[in-house]
């Protein structure tokens, strides 16, 4: 029985030491509800955590036909029993009394309840008129990082061979975009090459923009335990914030906002310099080698000093520690996702981990992490863009092999231009091409830029929108039809975590009213459609969860993605599996890349590449040329200015993130007493040196404005680097306050001021690159700003801030292990 821990206060929990190569000790955390003890529970129902995107595995209490509590799963190879806070205490949400329970449509500028047959033949109606009138490409599907596999699949033989689109894309370019672009333009295919077990190996762990604390506590939780114990690996942060990683890390790197290119360069720079680079691997594994060391012989820790603002000294020593590790892990997240040059950056890190050969053995990868618990699987499936199985739009024979799967001719999928990305999407809906869009699972009225623009496209007449969500969202409350859904633990089907686990969630209870299945709400769709195959047949033949896996294995046979060797029934007995899993590999693939880079071949790959500065296209000719024995690619990159730099008007560079106890627009932890008591309001955060030039306090009332919007909160002092101001990006209006509302002054959703600009290469927003002004509202009293006191948003001075609300109220029934 562990020792009852405030999980709220203290969100790690207890330390259990493990040394490099060690298994990580077994630690079971749960929570059940007051009142609930665990011989009363009913039954336990295995799933996995939905609110980020480790994966942990854990089990549902049942009671009565309603959810009571979790327990983390001991025996699992992902999380060893452990649970973070939003795991602990989440699916509480649930049971929220706003539950969507029937389906809405809207009748004189109302939305009013109606019946499911009404709902989807308007639906279906409104899809034959568009598709018979302005073709497929009037049709678009925003989809979400949080579905299962089967409803991802479903959607994408829908939209791809079914309609006949190419405008499907999932909120994941938001966040993880960029990881699955800079793995295709390094090894010619996505797929995490490292596994989280490489951190019990490791003696160096380099964290890129990545708060891991924060957005993986669990997997923090196991870099803690390694810290605590014998032969500690070493820590390099690179994060303008003062996150946990940066306070436990051996250096510290906080570079100026938009400069993460020049710092890689510099790295790359030194590491060469030095000669500690791994010569055999890099001629055996890689090609540009040579382009890639006169890219950055000028790039010294010198010059980088002076755009990044961070001291040269300490890019030498990073350098140094990457130079020295034995086995380097390096993670990168949204601090270069979200950032200026993001694919440019994530692929330095790439050739970091290359040509120091530090691939392929424990210890030894790169996680280019995912920010929600399905990303994964929009991109496998082929429901963020790509199409499904990691199979390249370009390639003709991959298109026909798809056709054949889908028993449709090649012609009835669309691949004569790239698939469109988000950002595109609404904008051929604010030009008016397309005429319905269907938004499932996701909130782009709080979690897309500059949200002004994004309400007046949402606003349109002319847009026919279909929302689909647990409630009535920010985004929901302008759609013509909104269809209630189920959620985690009230259907079943798998989803794959950010190291390619795959968990399979059960139903454990049923869901409120009438909400469906997401993918029953599909199937429904495509039965109303009548789409065939070329034999006339159902093109979607399947009928539930299992057979849509079925279904998906055949797809995915022969592909980097391999499921051929996983079935619903090895999911509940093991637990998580790592894909590939084959006949030749049964028990799953822990590492990818560790006897060469085989998908990057020319007639396997899923992309010939794009320049990393402009985006623009490499050929089929050019890739051949470049790389005719499939290496991993060293692709360099100059550093490049941003575009939006500061001026007399915008004197700080504005920064948007998330903080440990909410997860994305808070539909579900903002609904969680326990986590939304944590941190119930936006904040600004703002150094100790700007708060004296700026005349400004902690809980001070402040407006922070962009050239496109304004944010009212109130202030805490930060170690942040000077220069900068962050905001959380979580909060929108379902639940406002006094005070707040969209627009000019008074705003609480942090993308009223974030620019709409995007990578060129994944066409990833970048909510990191904006500028802005801070402005005095009212004086606080010192104690007002509600921010958390646990994470990267701490006081410099604890005197003014009161504690992070946990105390009984979070702990109460929770337990060590409750068998």
């Amino acid at each position: 029985m562990q020792p009852e821990v405030d999980r709220i206060a203290a969100p790690w929990g207890d330390r259990t030491p493990y040394g490099r190569g060690a298994v990580w000790p077994v630690r079971v955390d749960s929570y059940l509800e007051p009142g609930v003890t665990a011989d009363m529970v009913e039954r336990w129902v295995p799933t996995a955590s939905l609110l980020h995107s480790n994966g942990d595995a854990m089990d549902v209490a049942v009671v009565g036909g309603r959810i009571v509590g979790v327990r983390g799963r001991p025996g699992d190879r992902v999380n060893h029993g452990r649970l973070g806070p939003k795991d602990l205490f989440g699916w509480q949400a649930n049971h929220a009394s706003d539950r969507l329970t029937t389906p809405l449509v809207r009748e004189d500028g109302r939305l009013v309840p109606c019946g499911w047959d009404t709902a989807m033949d308007r639906i279906a109606d409104r899809t034959r008129e568009l598709m018979d009138d302005s073709g497929p490409g009037s049709i678009g599907f925003y989809t979400s990082g949080q579905l299962f596999l089967e409803d991802y699949y479903t959607l994408s033989v829908i939209a791809r061979a079914g309609i006949g689109t190419n405008h499907l894309d999932g909120n994941t370019r938001l966040c993880t975009a960029t990881a699955a672009e800079s793995l295709k333009e390094t090894f010619g295919c996505d797929g995490q090459p490292a596994s989280f077990t490489d951190v019990d190996h490791a003696d160096v762990i380099a964290l890129f923009g990545h708060n891991m604390a924060e957005t993986q506590p669990v997997l923090w939780m196991r870099v803690l335990d390694r810290l605590e114990g014998p032969d500690p690996p070493r820590l390099l942060c690179v994060d303008p914030r003062p996150t946990p990683v940066a306070r436990r890390a051996s250096v510290h790197l906080a570079p100026r906002a938009g400069t993460n290119v020049a710092l890689l360069d510099a790295l790359l720079h030194e590491i060469i310099r030095t000669g500690r680079i791994d010569r055999s691997f890099i001629e055996a594994h890689t090609v540009g080698f040579d382009e890639l060391a006169e890219q950055v012989a000028d790039c010294t820790p010198a010059w980088a000093a002076g755009i990044c603002d961070v001291p040269a000294g300490k890019i030498t020593e990073a350098a140094e520690i990457l130079g020295d590790a034995e086995r380097l892990l390096s993670t990168v997240l949204q601090g270069v996702y979200q950032s200026h040059q993001a694919t440019a950056a994530a692929c330095q890190v790439n050739n970091l981990q290359l040509i120091r050969g530090m691939l392929g053995r424990p210890g030894c990868g790169v996680l280019q992490m995912n920010g929600q618990p399905t990303a994964e699987n929009t991109r496998e499936c082929g429901a963020d863009g790509d199409l499904p199985g990691f199979r390249n739009w370009e390639n003709d024979a991959h298109v026909e092999e798809l056709a054949r799967i889908w028993n449709v001719d090649p012609s009835r999928i669309p691949h004569y231009a790239p698939p469109t990305p988000a950002m595109q999407i609404f904008r051929y809906a604010e030009q008016g091409s397309i005429r319905m869009l269907w938004i499932s699972g996701t909130n782009p009225l709080v979690s897309l830029p500059d949200l002004h623009r994004i309400r007046e496209i949402l606003g349109q007449e002319q847009l026919f929108t279909v929302v689909q969500d647990l409630y009535l969202t920010e985004t929901a409350q302008l759609a013509d039809v909104v269809l209630p859904a189920a959620t985690w633990a009230e259907k079943t089907g798998t989803f794959t975590n950010a190291d390619r686990t795959v968990h399979l969630s059960e139903k454990a209870v049923d869901a409120p009213g009438e909400a469906r299945p997401d993918l029953d709400i599909l199937l429904d769709f495509a039965r109303r459609m009548d789409f065939r195959d070329r034999d006339g047949r159902p093109l979607v033949a399947w009928h539930d969860a299992e057979s849509a896996f079925e279904a998906w294995k055949e797809c995915s046979r022969g592909r980097p993605c391999d499921y051929t060797g996983l079935t619903y029934e090895r999911l509940r007995g093991v637990g998580g599996i790592q894909w590939p899993c084959t006949r030749q590999a049964p028990d799953g693939t822990e590492r990818l890349y560790t006897d060469g880079i085989r998908w990057a071949a020319s007639d396997d790959c899923e992309t010939y590449g794009r320049d990393l500065v402009t985006g623009a296209s490499v050929s089929e000719t050019e890739y051949r040329a470049l790389n005719p024995g499939g290496k991993a690619v060293l692709k360099a990159a100059e550093y490049v200015p941003p575009p939006e730099t500061t001026d007399e008007s915008y004197p700080l560079q504005l920064t948007t993130g998330r903080t440990l106890y909410h997860f994305h627009t808070r539909t579900k932890t903002g609904r969680t007493s326990q986590l939304n008591r944590a941190a119930p309001e936006v904040w600004v955060e703002l150094s100790a040196a700007e708060a004296l030039r700026h005349g400004v306090a902690e809980g001070d009332l402040v407006d922070v404005t962009s050239p496109r919007g304004s944010v009212r909160a109130r202030l805490r002092i930060t170690g942040i680097r000077d220069g900068l101001v962050f905001l959380p990006f979580h909060y929108g209006y379902w639940d406002t306050p006094a005070g707040h509302r969209p627009g000019a002054h008074g705003g609480r959703a942090a993308n009223e001021t974030t620019i709409t600009d995007w990578d060129p290469v994944s066409k990833q927003p970048l909510f990191k690159t904006a500028v802005a002004r801070l402005t005095l509202v009212e004086r606080g009293d010192g104690t007002d700003c509600t921010a958390p006191t646990t994470t990267a948003s701490a006081p410099v001075d604890p005197r003014h801030a009161s504690p992070t609300a946990g105390g009984p109220a979070a702990m109460a029934g929770q337990s060590g292990d409750p068998q």
